[in-house]
């Protein structure tokens, strides 16, 4: 899905933003020149993951090495790590699992330190203590023709996105498993650190990698960009009949692309929240050829 104007002038600020600290104001002002010309150029025709990070790439060649989220990302691992066991008993006392997953795992798709200004534990543990009052708002028909397509399903791929929620990425597909074994899963993490996205080495902090088949995608972008994934995750990505993605970036950069994968995210910036007509912090759970929204 090509980049909507409003990504691009987002882009535009949040890069302005970061460099505001600098003091060589002539260096300041060619960089900014050097990123608005690959909007430029670019913005008509790739999606938002794919000039985010060839924005990086250019701020390296500026600045060298970006802000280090190394330590966030241990911090809300390990946040849910802590709160794993009991947010699996808290799903297990439901009437059905998987469908209590979904509203966790949508829940936690809020700790993204791209789309959300300012990421606050206490606004998460909110969302979190909030997800059985989002039992009457969820699409139960979707709900239903997921459980029909992970009947019949073979091959699943999943995509994570960001820290800290894949330990209950991990939870969700640990329940997929006990309910449907005969499915294969691999799930597709990012290849190279970007942001607080979820890397092999998130994915084997928080143990998914011993429960189930986990590889990264072979580059830094922000989402999913097709062109750019390992001839590894791409191969596995066309065998599979069923792809979870999770997050916006997944969604921006998957949109439109023939793989009709089911999408799983909280509307938390202004565009999604027009797109979607739903208030921040509200969840998409829908398949791609059931989404009706203009997206331009």
């Amino acid at each position: 899905m090509n980049a909507n104007s409003m990504c691009i002038a987002c882009i535009i600020a949040k890069q302005e933003k970061q460099i505001r600290h600098f003091s060589d104001e002539a260096k300041k002002s060619e960089y900014m020149n050097q990123v608005l010309k690959l909007l430029y150029q670019y913005g008509k025709t790739e999606s938002s993951p794919w000039l985010a990070e060839q924005v990086n790439q250019i701020y390296k060649s500026f600045w060298g090495s970006e802000e280090d989220y190394t330590l966030i990302k241990k911090k809300y691992n390990q946040l849910l790590l802590n709160r794993e066991k009991e947010i699996e008993q808290q799903i297990h006392k439901s009437q059905d699992a998987i469908r209590e997953c979904i509203k966790y795992v949508c829940a936690a798709n809020y700790i993204d330190f791209s789309a959300v200004e300012n990421v606050s534990e206490q606004t998460f543990e909110t969302l979190l203590e909030k997800v059985s009052d989002e039992a009457n708002e969820e699409n139960l028909e979707e709900y239903a023709n997921f459980r029909k397509d992970l009947e019949k399903a073979k091959k699943l791929v999943y995509f994570t996105d960001n820290c800290g929620e894949i330990v209950l990425d991990k939870v969700f597909i640990k329940c997929i498993k006990e309910v449907y074994p005969q499915l294969q899963i691999t799930v597709i993490v990012r290849g190279e650190n970007v942001i607080n996205d979820a890397t092999l080495e998130d994915a084997k902090e928080v143990g998914l990698t011993d429960i189930v088949s986990c590889i990264g995608n072979g580059n830094g972008a922000p989402g999913t960009v097709l062109k750019r994934l390992s001839k590894e995750a791409k191969q596995i990505l066309l065998d599979a009949d069923l792809i979870i993605s999770k997050g916006q970036g997944n969604f921006e950069s998957l949109f439109g692309e023939g793989l009709n994968p089911y999408y799983l995210f909280l509307c938390k910036c202004e565009l999604f929240v027009r797109r979607f007509k739903l208030e921040q912090y509200k969840a998409v759970f829908m398949r791609e050829e059931r989404i009706g929204i203009d997206t331009k």
